[in-house]
């Protein structure tokens, strides 16, 4: 006999309707959006038109709607024909308060905001039980419609045994009365005891084990709703891993079941021992550790935990995303709008080289689009940086610049706001490479590494791959940043022969353009070294509650992190940057690194190792800050999923919310009228017969 909503689309809309009580998804009078969070009461107007339009019968005057008008042609509940009139008679006297056979308007008016209540799963529940009306529920009006139901049918629960739980709630002679908020607490009670009882009705020989067919019934029969899919399909195997192989004790049901209900605790212990990292692995002694601090978690339970994480991946680590995968009253919130969502490889494990070819590709494309942003965005600051960290003194008479403000003032007062740009186009033009290899770089090292350490990456795995990133951008920096600099410098010069770019390239020749590239890796590998660590740890301690990293969060994190890399670096670069200029007549000429470190320090001191460390600290902190924002955000835009990692923060992990009903009819409360009684049938395991039984 098939269950009500057995349909694919309502099977979805089970997994993510079963928690709408305890969700809160609808938390005041007014009913809840259902992708924003507030949803209007339908107006009394509009109602009655709807209400109207389905109400088939007429009684002096008055129109009303019969079980048929609202159960399956407003509602949609039952099938139109072969219906089991039972079920019909059942769900229709939720609304049918007066149980005069039919609903009145103020009935289908009271309904539609009763849907809206924060308890609208067990209130619809009681409504369901409460046969007669009068706002209470009996032992007998519970069992009549126990026994309707099919995990019933399948699992009868043995009233007739002189039980305690019954005992405790309707009185020993089962006469007491009980009412909606007794019920309540009855109602959740009675399924976790519907599931002891199944396994004392299985196990036939009263020693304490069933077998692990009868698990596995138990499981998808009572408590389908705290299974996912992907457990549900691996629930043999994962209780033949356990400590019985083919048996299933007490203990371990118990566990299991307490395991899938305390997910969101779970979660605490994980964090925990990951000091709220949601990237890190973590394995089962560290997990063990962290749930016996918290002293709430067992050591079998654990144990199942760990099972469960094997058959997932076979993997003995277990990362936060697995928890998407056992826990189905969660999902994972796109918050950011997709124009483009193509799964390019159906699991991780079909993703071959030319899958991680085409990864790199996308990841070198949206790097380059990020890293011009970002170099426009600072580009005027960098401007200032070149021309104070080239201002000698010492050897050249009166400084031009008294500090990186008043260059600002002078380049804007004798070039011009264009003065501010100079160089903007050959830099934008070696820019995007050179930040899309060190970005896919530092991505493709770090997956490597990854693997390599078994789902973990330490810190100074970390700061290798951020190395290699930076080692890598150094072919394209160099002769970016040279042309970049004689450009920029060529403004100091009143009346002076403008250059260009292509001349200054003619000038230098293929080999000039590497001119102090040793100082640019010893810049550019320990920049990177330090700032995508930094990045990747300051990025879950800006995110929210739910893991989520908003735009602003990443500039935050990306301007952060580039401030203790970009400043330590700066003697590298002022090194690099006196290589790289054309040294005027009287100006201190330099043969490379060693030469030009010393020569700087006998002629201004140390302190002229760290010019222009503010407007560096100034310019790279931003640029990188809003190159990582867009390099982010541009791969939840034009999503694609190779199989490869994917940056954090890009999900917003939420209590499921329930979706919106497709009928433009379902109005107000209406709109989630279906997945309530969805989320009656799953959670409660009241599912009644769908068709008639002739």
């Amino acid at each position: 006999m098939a269950a009500l909503f057995s349909s694919s689309e309502d099977r979805k809309s089970l997994s993510v309707l079963n928690i709408l009580n305890s969700a809160g998804i609808l938390k005041s009078a007014s009913c809840q959006s259902l992708a924003q969070g507030s949803l209007k009461r339908a107006s009394t107007a509009t109602l009655k038109e709807i209400f109207d339009r389905y109400a088939s019968v007429e009684v002096n005057g008055v129109k009303f709607m019969t079980d048929e008008d609202l159960i399956i042609k407003y509602l949609g509940l039952l099938p139109e024909k072969d219906y089991n009139k039972e079920s019909l008679h059942l769900l229709c006297g939720v609304l049918d308060q007066s149980k005069e056979g039919r609903i009145s308007f103020s009935e289908f008016q009271a309904f539609e905001g009763s849907l809206c209540v924060p308890d609208a799963l067990y209130k619809t529940a009681f409504q369901l039980f409460d046969t007669n009306g009068n706002g209470s529920v009996s032992f007998d009006e519970f069992v009549e419609i126990i026994r309707k139901t099919t995990l019933h049918k399948n699992i009868p629960f043995n009233f007739e045994s002189e039980s305690d739980f019954i005992k405790l709630y309707f009185g020993k002679d089962k006469s007491r009365q009980i009412s909606y908020s007794e019920f309540s607490q009855f109602l959740h009670d009675f399924h976790d005891e519907y599931a002891s009882n199944a396994f004392k009705g299985k196990d036939s020989e009263g020693n304490g084990f069933i077998s692990v067919a009868d698990f596995e019934e138990i499981m998808v029969s009572i408590k389908s709703h705290l299974l996912t899919d992907q457990v549900k399909s691996n629930i043999s195997a994962i209780a033949k891993a356990g400590p019985n192989g083919n048996q299933v004790s007490y203990a371990y049901f118990v566990a299991f079941l307490s395991l899938l209900s305390n997910m969101e605790l779970i979660k605490r212990v994980y964090l925990n021992s990951t000091s709220g990292s949601r990237t890190d692995a973590v394995s089962k002694e560290e997990f063990l550790y962290s749930a016996q601090m918290m002293s709430q978690i067992t050591p079998l339970e654990v144990d199942i935990l760990f099972q469960i994480v094997q058959h997932l991946h076979s993997d003995n680590k277990i990362l936060y995303e697995d928890f998407q995968a056992m826990a189905p009253e969660q999902y994972m919130k796109q918050v950011t709008r997709r124009l483009t969502e193509i799964k390019a490889v159906s699991k991780p494990e079909d993703r071959g080289i030319g899958m991680q070819v085409l990864e790199s590709l996308y990841r070198f494309a949206l790097g380059s689009i990020a890293g011009a942003t970002g170099a426009t965005a600072v580009y005027p600051i960098d401007l200032v940086k070149t021309r104070m960290q080239n201002q000698r003194t010492g050897s050249y008479g009166e400084l031009m610049y008294r500090n990186s403000f008043d260059c600002f003032k002078k380049v804007l007062r004798h070039e011009g706001f264009s003065g501010l740009y100079r160089g903007l186009v050959p830099q934008l033009m070696g820019v995007a490479p050179e930040k899309a290899i060190k970005l896919t770089m530092n991505d493709f090292a770090r997956d490597k590494l990854r693997q390599a350490n078994g789902g973990n990456l330490p810190y100074w795995a970390e700061m290798i791959a951020g190395g290699c990133g930076g080692a890598s951008q150094v072919m394209f920096t160099n002769p970016l940043e040279i042309v970049k600099i004689r450009l920029q410098v060529a403004g100091e010069i009143a009346g002076g022969a403008k250059i260009s770019a292509w001349s200054v390239i003619k000038d230098l020749g293929f080999f000039g353009l590497y001119k102090g590239s040793r100082a640019c890796f010893l810049r550019d590998i320990p920049f990177s070294a330090i700032y995508f660590p930094a990045y990747a740890h300051l990025k879950p301690a800006f995110a929210d509650e739910n893991g989520y990293n908003s735009p602003l969060s990443l500039l935050t994190a990306g301007a952060i992190a580039g401030m203790p890399a970009a400043s330590l670096v700066t003697p590298a670069d002022v090194i690099k940057t006196r290589l790289q200029v054309v040294a005027r007549a009287g100006q201190t000429t330099y043969t490379g690194v060693l030469d030009a470190t010393r020569k700087i320090y006998a002629e201004e001191g140390f302190a002229a190792f760290w010019k222009g460390a503010v407007a560096r600290m100034c310019r790279s902190s931003p640029q990188f800050g809003v190159t990582l924002v867009t390099y982010e955000l541009l791969q939840r835009v034009f999503y694609i999923d190779f199989g490869g990692s994917r940056p954090t923060g890009s999900t917003s992990e939420s209590l499921a919310a329930a979706p919106a009903s497709q009928n433009p009819d379902h109005v107000g409360g209406y709109q989630v009228a279906r997945p309530i009684f969805a989320g009656v049938e799953s959670k409660f395991g009241l599912l009644l017969p769908r068709f008639s039984h002739s």
